[in-house]
């Protein structure tokens, strides 16, 4: 054999090697350009989609799943410039390599259509929407996923109703929100099963966040049945910033975020950050809102050992205000009322939250990635409402007091690895996810001003535990085509201890079994279809179920998405889904009347339909469609609406962007009237609201002017139909009760980069 021969041997053998990923490259960090952000929000593939991956949080791709056949791949994402690279190109330490991502003007060209869900646009606000609108509060950006509406009723400072699918999801009875793993929703709640508040996330520290509609996923437990929404704030700050916000009725608003290593001997795995927020308005309503919201949050995260990391975080969060509460029809018809009056002025409410957190992740010899995260909680809450004025106490009126403080521990862990079964590459994933609750002095009383107590109607003590444990496996059948199957199981632990008959305790339990199977086929680059179906549920407040012994408490829900994703040309791109959902009876703990009211058998179908378009370089428009059909089985159709929940929906608008210069959007969201009573007899009036934004921002400045309601209409962004009396009315009066949505209101912000 000639010299010749083995040394074109020799090259084909290395080429071989390099191909099949056997190069001494163990993976990539990929970091933005100024090497102290991970990149999380791209995907590294090659040409034919045999390899597809995306970062972890701390920018790590691994190559342990290399087997392409090839030497190039891509590394593309929205906002980033792609890059095309060979293995030859690298320069790896220890086996690692570091790719630095440059930003460029977004452009839905780099939108991937694949069966993998971290490429789907359509469930991440961060990859996509949160780069395209600015923000100015987690409200918002709770309300850009796509076909979610909120409502405020209780003066700013109490969590919004939500709508989803069909769903009056009150305050997070059937949608499960997380934020850094910390669980948002509030069980056995004062006010409602499920309540979720918000306001301690800070908006300018948001990532991104993650979406998704259906009962359809191991990992989220109890409450996601309409859907779940993950908040995760940022590891990792790109440059310290302080804000300053000013606007109508005396609003003011100021947000600092700060890296605490010094730039010198920061690197890019190891960072801690400080952000701060305060914020104060007195609201638009005729009597103050005196709100004001402090915010703050530390986080540290870094390298701990070759292969792992830790995340370690501490945030506190107060608020108190003022409200107006529900107004009656007729109160502002007759002009004893305006359109943003009050019958009891005197309500409002104050509530804290204080987290600590710690996140361990380890990536493992054989490829898996293993985490633990351990998390406290102490909560507060104190709220004063009256529905129903001097319907139930002519002489001292109906205000309700409802009031708690708990504790929260909990541990979240899994393990992520692949397997192959022969050739057939599977992803097994298996979870255990614990979350104690204990509740002192839970309340409910009558009282007037909110100093006079006048009876006092519940009082105790609730504990509830929920361990649930998961498993799925992932088979990659081909490259375009998967199949996820998967099962969860739930488990729940029920005390009370009523205060109100001493020595009374009651306890329960009850447990869960929920299916889930996930099918994607990649019908061609530009098409992809799915098939999703499971079972999810939703438990039950602790005093519903020691009564019931535990039986029919955790509703279960099965529900069924067939869709697809379609990209058109470069500029396009669709999602459509056709869905189902069916509901068991449940019994429900009305917290305002402290009564257990039985609830039938509900189903809901819809159709939902998001579409994004680049119009023109930087301009885009995007619409969300969502159509629904919520109905009572087992009752005349005549009596089979559901109060309150929305039929259709729609949201978008038009948003340019640049990197630096001129930015500014004009968006609208609109809320198709519905039944607010069983029969439709009542109906919760529509609304159509447009708001608009406008900045400009260099390298080290950024100034912006946000309007709120550009149309200045009168609409009502909360309404029941209830039954009340007004003080000097003989009888009570069934109609609709509303709180008015915001006015035109504009505000201006500027924002300093150091």
């Amino acid at each position: 054999m000639s010299s010749k021969v083995v040394v074109v041997l020799l090259g084909v053998f290395m080429l071989v090697q390099l191909a099949a990923g056997q190069t001494g490259i163990k993976g990539i960090y990929i970091f933005s350009e100024t090497g102290r952000k991970p990149v999380q929000d791209i995907t590294v593939y090659t040409a034919n989609y045999s390899f597809a991956e995306v970062p972890d949080e701390n920018g790590f791709v691994n190559f342990k799943r290399w087997h392409a056949g090839a030497d190039t791949f891509y590394v593309s994402g929205i906002g980033y410039e792609q890059q095309v690279l060979r293995f030859s190109q690298l320069k790896p330490t220890n086996g690692i390599a570091t790719i630095m991502m440059k930003a460029k003007i977004i452009s839905l060209a780099d939108v991937m259509v694949s069966a993998s869900s971290h490429s789907n646009v359509f469930k991440t606000i961060g990859a996509f929407d949160i780069r395209l609108r600015p923000i100015t509060n987690s409200q918002e950006v709770l309300r850009m996923v796509p076909g979610l509406f909120i409502g405020q009723h209780a003066g700013g400072g109490k969590a919004e109703q939500i709508f989803l699918r069909g769903f009056d999801l009150d305050h997070g009875t059937d949608i499960n929100i997380t934020a850094d793993g910390l669980p948002v929703n509030m069980v056995s709640h004062a006010h409602g099963q499920g309540y979720a508040d918000l306001h301690f996330v800070i908006p300018e520290m948001i990532e991104k966040v993650n979406f998704n509609k259906g009962p359809y996923y191991t990992d989220k437990g109890n409450l996601a049945t309409a859907g779940s929404v993950e908040f995760k704030t940022q590891n990792f700050l790109k440059k310290n910033f302080v804000k300053a916000e000013a606007g109508q009725y005396n609003t003011y608003r100021t947000v600092l975020g700060m890296n605490l290593l010094k730039p010198g001997t920061v690197d890019k795995n190891r960072s801690l950050i400080f952000a701060g927020e305060a914020s104060f308005t007195n609201g638009y309503f005729d009597n103050p809102q005196h709100f004001y919201r402090l915010n703050g949050l530390l986080k540290y995260n870094g390298k701990i050992g070759k292969n792992s990391y830790m995340t370690a975080a501490l945030s506190a969060f107060t608020s108190k205000w003022d409200a107006s509460g529900q107004i009656p029809d007729r109160a502002v018809a007759d002009g004893s009322i305006s359109f943003y009056g009050a019958i009891d002025s005197t309500e409002g409410g104050n509530t804290s939250r204080y987290n600590a957190s710690l996140e361990l992740i380890h990536n493992l010899q054989n490829g898996a990635t293993w985490r633990n995260q351990f998390y406290l909680t102490r909560y507060a809450f104190e709220l004063y409402s009256n529905f129903t004025f001097y319907k139930d106490d002519p002489i001292n009126g109906d205000q309700v007091r409802q009031k708690e403080k708990r504790w929260i521990t909990g541990y979240n862990g899994s393990y992520k690895q692949d397997i192959y079964l022969g050739s057939l590459r599977t992803e097994v994933t298996a979870g255990m996810q614990l979350r104690y609750d204990a509740i002192d002095n839970s309340e409910l009383s009558r009282t007037k001003n909110r100093n006079i107590n006048t009876a006092q109607l519940t009082l105790g003590d609730i504990y509830e535990c929920n361990g649930g444990v998961y498993a799925q496996q992932k088979y990659f059948v081909n490259k375009d085509f998967d199949v996820t199957a998967g099962i969860r199981a739930d488990a729940f632990l029920n005390r009370y201890d009523d205060l109100l008959q001493a020595g009374k305790q009651s306890s329960s339990s009850s447990a869960i079994v929920s299916p889930k199977l996930q099918f994607n086929y990649r019908l061609s680059k530009n098409t992809q279809l799915y098939w999703y179906s499971g079972k999810g549920f939703h438990s039950n407040d602790t005093r519903v179920a020691v009564q019931e012994n535990g039986k029919d408490v955790v509703t279960p829900a099965w529900g069924t998405d067939i869709g697809g994703i379609f990209k058109l040309g470069n500029k396009l791109v669709i999602q459509t889904a056709f869905w189902y959902m069916w509901m068991k009876q449940e019994f429900v703990y009305v917290g305002d009347e402290a009564i257990v009211e039985p609830g039938g058998q509900t189903q809901r179908l819809g159709w939902d339909m998001s579409l994004r378009y680049e119009m023109v370089n930087n301009l885009f428009a995007d619409v969300d469609l969502n159509i629904a059909n919520p109905r009572a089985l087992n009752v005349p159709k005549t009596e089979s609406y559901l109060p309150l929940a929305p039929r259709f929906s729609s949201a978008g608008g038009f948003t340019y962007r640049r990197l630096e210069g001129l930015s500014g959007s004009l968006r609208y969201r609109w809320m198709a009237e519905r039944p607010a009573n069983e029969d439709n007899t009542v109906i919760a009036a529509g609304y159509f609201i447009a708001d608009a934004t406008l900045g400009y921002n260099r390298h080290n400045w950024e100034a912006g002017l946000s309007v709120q309601n550009i149309f200045n209409s009168n609409w009502k962004e909360t309404q029941f139909d209830t039954e009340s009396r007004l003080k000097n009315e003989p009888a009570p009066v069934s109609e609709i009760h509303f709180t008015a949505g915001t006015p035109f209101f504009s505000k201006l912000s500027f924002t300093f980069f150091f």
